[in-house]
């Protein structure tokens, strides 16, 4: 700039600078990704990733991050964190029609359950449904929760909409709530530092959602998209107005009023407008031929509303109060000229493998970790959310994939989220690429050829070695999953910071998968009398970082080697496969034991099984593996060709499975849910 910056500037600095809007360590990380195909209309770089369906029809969808908030305050923040990604949809043009929910915590203890609270009271207040997600309990989240939030919206393919402002003198229209001081300093306070005993005092920071202007916002702005009237959106999330407008003046400038913000505080200081991150504000640049267009949209909601500023030609970001400069900075400054930099990297050295001594018989351990917080029945959760609304939902939360229609026609979306934290810790490169794979494996389940991922990565500070390393680690096992699949990531969200005295949680990448369903009316659902149980897998599995070394030894050694020719392989037999298999279901958390108790629960039915008594091939993870039920009559010699193995484990019939009632399994499973 050639000169000190002001105050008011330097509060722009300060919160667009930060690792939360800045990606300072992990921007040049990044670029390592696939994000390009087919099928993509819009990558990396906009409120959301797009992807073609076919038939003039593109899905939007994204996942972000709302920890810090939710570690704070955990009803407003997990609520929050929905009320940012469903503006983030909604500024692409398209409806929000699901949710997904990634929730991870030390307990299902009040904290959590607060925070499941705020999920389900905006997602339904504003009338959109949550159909999948996960919840994973482990003491790594104990002092840093994570809550990712997904979300996916429908738009016409011709119709998609930009954030950039794209010709100068348009105005600029803020509408939405008025704003106030809650949410200040989020960005920066909040988000892009460690934790610690100081936490509580950082609470002002937690922004205040309301989902009833929340849902006006929404159809706010698709009336204004349908109708041609606004030239590009901005959801106003993160550091407020201050990224919002950034973003929009990259290729061009705005000036902006700050006097003339509506707000409902009083007293409010030009630096305290602009980065306030009060919810439920959008920013729309407009023709002023149909500035009054716009304005009648907007009192019909009766939304708040005010033109704020203009476009410019001069590339800065210029503020004013009551017609006096208070700050101005090239708008490039703020995004593109952010710092980067090269983490430094300490690779973790692991811990040796160390025997599981003690644990009880495979029958036992199966019923003990099917009651256990990590594994049991997530009813408790999910029943709290309208799965529903909007008539869509073919297939509800609680086996592998949600399945949504594309009406009018048979055609269909399958939806998963997924991350793998404790096999991070042991190998972040394996953690990575079992997240990508595990997604994608649950879409194929339901029948969905996986076409494009989202990806939240949660780490602890990159500042420390260790976990620089973790995340270059990460994002590696990320890109090279996703090449073997030939399936790019659009769009994502990086929360870095996620440590709490010091101590930082698990690497923990999640990814959100889309896949195309040919027709809903034939997804996988239960077995049935007489089907054939076969075990499709992509190599063996082991104890490393499973739930059974979790509970009955010590998280120690080293993952299987992927083979991800191999997974990817699978992946496809799957979603080829479904159409014609009563159950699909993936091999998880737990292994197989697991997986064929939670078959049996969810079909009603047991089965005789041909396994050996050994832990490893009944409770061991990594490796990708999946259950399919077939009518005799249509299993196929070899259909797999080498890279799948595939063997018949056992005929569906009977009550019992494990020689345990299948009533009783479900007791156990559902004790507490």
């Amino acid at each position: 700039m050639e000169r000190e910056p002001n105050p008011f500037e330097l509060a722009l600095f300060s919160v667009l600078w930060s690792e939360h809007c800045g990606y300072k360590h992990s921007a040049l990380l990044l670029r390592r990704l696939p994000s390009t195909g087919a099928r993509v209309l819009q990558g990396p770089g906009e409120n959301a990733g797009v992807l073609d369906l076919g038939d003039g029809l593109a899905v939007a969808f994204k996942v972000e991050s709302h920890n810090h908030p939710s570690a704070v305050e955990p009803f407003q923040g997990a609520a929050t964190g929905v009320g940012g990604i469903l503006r983030d949809i909604s500024a692409m043009g398209a409806r929000p029609v699901a949710l997904l929910d990634g929730l991870r915590f030390g307990a299902p203890d009040a904290h959590f359950l607060r925070a499941v609270g705020g999920v389900g009271h905006y997602g339904n207040c504003v009338g959109v449904a949550n159909v999948g997600g996960e919840t994973v309990f482990d003491e790594s989240y104990r002092g840093n929760c994570l809550v990712n939030a997904m979300c996916v919206g429908l738009l016409p393919s011709e119709r998609l909409t930009s954030a950039k402002a794209t010709a100068a003198g348009a105005h600029v229209v803020l509408y939405g709530a008025t704003t106030g001081r809650d949410g200040i300093g989020g960005a920066s306070v909040l988000a892009s530092q460690e934790l610690g005993e100081g936490a509580a005092e950082k609470r002002p920071s937690v922004q205040v959602g309301d989902p009833f202007t929340g849902k006006k916002l929404i159809e706010v702005s698709l009336e204004l998209v349908e109708r041609g009237l606004v030239e590009s959106l901005q959801d106003c999330g993160a550091a407020g107005l201050a990224s919002s407008l950034a973003e929009m003046a990259a290729d061009y400038g705005i000036d902006v009023h700050l006097d003339r913000v509506p707000r409902r505080e009083e007293g409010m200081e030009p630096w305290e407008v602009m980065i306030s991150e009060s919810q439920e504000r959008m920013v729309a640049i407009v023709r002023a031929e149909r500035l009054a267009e716009v304005e009648e949209v907007c009192e019909r909601w009766q939304l708040h509303h005010a033109t704020i500023g203009s476009v410019t030609e001069s590339g800065e970001l210029c503020a004013y109060w009551e017609d006096e400069i208070v700050g101005a900075v090239p708008a490039r400054f703020l995004t593109d000229d952010c710092p980067r930099y090269v983490v430094s990297r300490e690779p973790r050295v692991g811990l040796a493998e160390v025997p599981v001594v003690g644990a009880p018989a495979p029958v036992a351990a199966l019923l003990e970790l099917l009651g256990s917080d990590a594994l049991r029945s997530r009813a408790f959760v999910y029943r709290r959310y309208d799965q529903l609304v909007q008539s869509r939902t073919v297939r509800r939360p609680g086996l592998d994939a949600a399945v949504l229609r594309l009406r009018p026609a048979y055609r269909g979306l399958a939806l998963s989220l997924d991350g793998h934290g404790r096999m991070g810790r042991l190998d972040p490169f394996t953690g990575g690429a079992l997240a990508v794979l595990e997604s994608a494996r649950n879409v194929a389940c339901a029948g969905g050829e996986p076409i494009g991922f989202t990806d939240c990565l949660n780490f602890g500070n990159p500042e420390k070695p260790e976990v620089g390393w973790e995340l270059v680690e990460a994002i590696e096992g990320l890109a090279q999953a996703c090449e073997a699949l030939g399936v790019p990531i659009v769009s994502g969200n990086v929360s870095l910071y996620n440590d709490t005295d010091g101590r930082s949680i698990d690497p923990t990448p999640v990814v959100g998968c889309v896949g195309l369903v040919p027709d809903v009316r034939r997804v996988p659902d239960k077995w049935r009398e007489g089907d054939v149980i076969l075990l499709a897998s992509a190599g063996a599995p082991a104890l490393a970082g499973s739930e059974y070394q979790a509970r009955f030894g010590e998280v120690s050694g080293r993952p299987m080697t992927l083979d991800l020719p191999a997974e990817a392989a699978l992946v496809e037999w799957l979603w080829r496969i479904a159409h014609r298999a009563s159950l699909a279901h993936d091999v998880a958390e737990g292994g197989l034991a697991v997986a064929l108790a939670e078959a049996a629960i969810h079909s009603g039915i047991g089965a005789e099984l041909d396994l050996p008594d050994d832990v490893v091939t009944l409770f061991g993870e990594g490796a990708g593996q999946a259950i399919v039920a077939l009518p005799a009559d249509q299993v196929e010699v070899d259909p797999t060709g080498s890279l799948v193995g595939l063997r018949r484990i056992g005929v569906v019939g009977g009550s019992e499975i494990f020689g345990v009632p299948v009533t009783d399994l479900r007791r156990t499973w559902e004790a507490g849910a």
